[in-house]
């Protein structure tokens, strides 16, 4: 029993959290409580909209007649601290309970001398979903500080009866790289590096082949800019959602994502289809559960999703826009106002960073997208949009829509510089450009204009589109910053060229099919060692 569908359509995510506490004891809610494993165990009622630690009962534990031996660590990922030349977060799954989870890590792979007992957060949904199962998920994670920076470590994951310094496991072993270090930049410059970039991945055939495709670019980290893995296929954030969802869908997409996951750091911001209400007030505690990501944002707690780091010369934000959104309303305003001035703080904060060169922001609604399905977010051209436009962002990167479109640079929505593919862009005089890489794997939506991409060049004057308004209205509009658009399915990678002080930087973004084809790049371009207010 959940909320009532007409109380639930007038209610945010928090307020049905609020009515379905009041309304179920927590003696029934214990009835279908989560599995406990002995250590931290989060039990999510699917439909009652929040999650519970469930502590150990007494007597006989659940892990009881486990052979370890048996049970086979999956879906390793992995994630950076807020210092990423320091702090790496490894996190993976066991599909069932085992006893002392740990990580064995070092510099070589004969000797992972360092071993770490790993934290345990236990999921569980109930038999109200599509399979008419109740699921139970054990998610581990370590948090690894004071390494080494711009060095690789070899590591493996295991348990009571599964040890990867073992002869049987050796071959389960993986490797990550810590940052470079930050005080090299008056040195030297910061060595050339790339990163790559999509949203809206789910699983997939497709979904498959642009992780093997990105691997290929040996990428320093992964952008996932939201709506990970469609376990929640409707995507509102309602408490009606429970009919379709399927917890055993991220299952499928750890294990999908670990051919590159598992070597290359997965910073993920939280879309639509995140929101599972069920687990917690905000809709995150399926994926605070899942994911280790740095806490450095303005309140981990409600918006665990918003964060940043430092990487080179690039400092990455990553932000929540359903705490913006006027087209899916379910967790609108739920940081009251605190996400947006964290952003101008941090935005002036990594300006005012002399070894910062370039700001990169991600998340999942579009700012400026051209779309038949989702178009524009209006709520984010309202709160965010003059911040990246004051500040002079270099790239901002979106999800949500499931094709390839990029804009020229553009200033008060508008162009304020024509940017085509091949060309250079200067933020700082140029204005902002923007990135829609929603192609990642889910099927893919279509424009009401013409594609037109490199090779493939349909340009037309201006598009007719629309935006959401408060309430969800759309509101029509004739725009002309659309420059690239591509209904095929596709990612992202930048590849970033630090120099000395006073010299020029590069970052040269490039769009790839997930066949490896490009389908569009440019060039952009900031002094290297400049702050901003000077």
């Amino acid at each position: 029993m959940g909320v009532p569908e007409k109380l639930a359509d007038r209610m945010s995510m928090a307020e049905q959290h609020e009515y379905l506490r009041s309304t179920f004891s927590r003696r029934k809610l214990l009835r279908s409580s989560a599995v406990t494993v002995g250590a931290l165990a989060v039990g999510g009622a699917l439909g009652s909209g929040t999650a519970y630690a469930d502590p150990a009962a007494p007597g006989r534990s659940v892990t009881d007649g486990i052979d370890g031996a048996l049970v086979a660590p999956v879906g390793r990922h992995l994630a950076f601290g807020a210092e990423p030349d320091r702090q790496i977060r490894i996190s993976w799954q066991v599909p069932a309970a085992v006893k002392k989870p740990f990580l064995r890590y070092g510099k070589h792979p004969w000797d992972l001398s360092h071993k770490v007992e790993a934290e345990v957060r236990a999921l569980h949904t109930p038999a109200l979903t599509p399979t008419g199962q109740a699921v139970d998920q054990y998610y581990l994670h370590v948090k690894l500080d004071h390494l080494d920076s711009d060095t690789t470590y070899y590591y493996g994951v295991g348990h009571q009866g599964f040890d990867p310094a073992s002869h049987q496991a050796i071959s389960t072993l993986s490797t990550f790289r810590t940052a470079p270090e930050r005080s090299w930049r008056w040195g030297r410059p910061f060595a050339p590096f790339t990163f790559t970039a999509f949203g809206d991945q789910g699983v997939s055939a497709h979904a498959a082949g642009n992780d093997h495709i990105i691997l290929a670019q040996k990428p320093s980290f992964h952008l996932h800019a939201g709506d990970i893995c469609y376990a929640d296929p409707a995507g509102s954030g309602q408490d009606s959602d429970k009919s379709v969802y399927n917890a055993l869908t991220w299952d499928a997409f750890l294990a999908q994502t670990e051919t590159v996951s598992s070597k290359i750091p997965w910073m993920v911001s939280y879309g639509n289809h995140d929101m599972e209400a069920w687990y917690s007030h905000n809709g995150y505690g399926g994926e605070s559960s899942r994911f280790f990501l740095p806490e450095n944002g303005p309140d981990p707690r409600t918006a665990p999703g918003v964060y940043s780091f430092k990487y080179g010369n690039v400092g990455v934000i990553s932000l929540d826009a359903n705490d913006v959104s006027y087209e899916i309303p379910a967790n609108l305003g739920i940081t009251a106002g605190k996400q947006t001035s964290w952003l101008d703080r941090k935005l002036r904060e990594l300006r005012q960073d002399d070894t910062v060169d370039f700001i990169v922001v991600f998340f999942h609604h579009c700012a400026f997208s051209t779309t038949h399905q989702h178009a524009s977010e209006g709520g984010v051209r309202e709160a965010w949009v003059p911040l990246f436009e004051k500040y002079r962002v270099d790239l901002v990167i979106n999800g949500h829509n499931h094709v390839y479109e990029r804009t020229d640079a553009i200033l008060g929505n508008k162009v304020s510089k024509a940017v085509p593919s091949g060309a250079t862009v200067e933020p700082a005089k140029d204005g902002v450009v923007y990135v829609t890489a929603g192609a990642a794997g889910r099927s893919l939506y279509s424009f009401d204009a013409p594609d037109t991409y490199e090779g493939h060049e349909h340009r037309v004057d201006s598009v007719d589109t629309y935006h959401f308004a408060k309430g969800g209205v759309k509101v029509t509009e004739t725009v002309e910053w659309s420059r690239v658009r591509y209904t095929g399915y596709s990612f992202i990678k930048v590849d970033v060229a630090p120099a000395h002080p006073g010299r020029t930087a590069t970052m040269k973004v490039t769009a790839l099919a997930e066949d490896g084809t490009q389908v569009d790049h440019y060039t952009i371009a900031r002094k290297a060692g400049e702050c901003w207010g000077r």
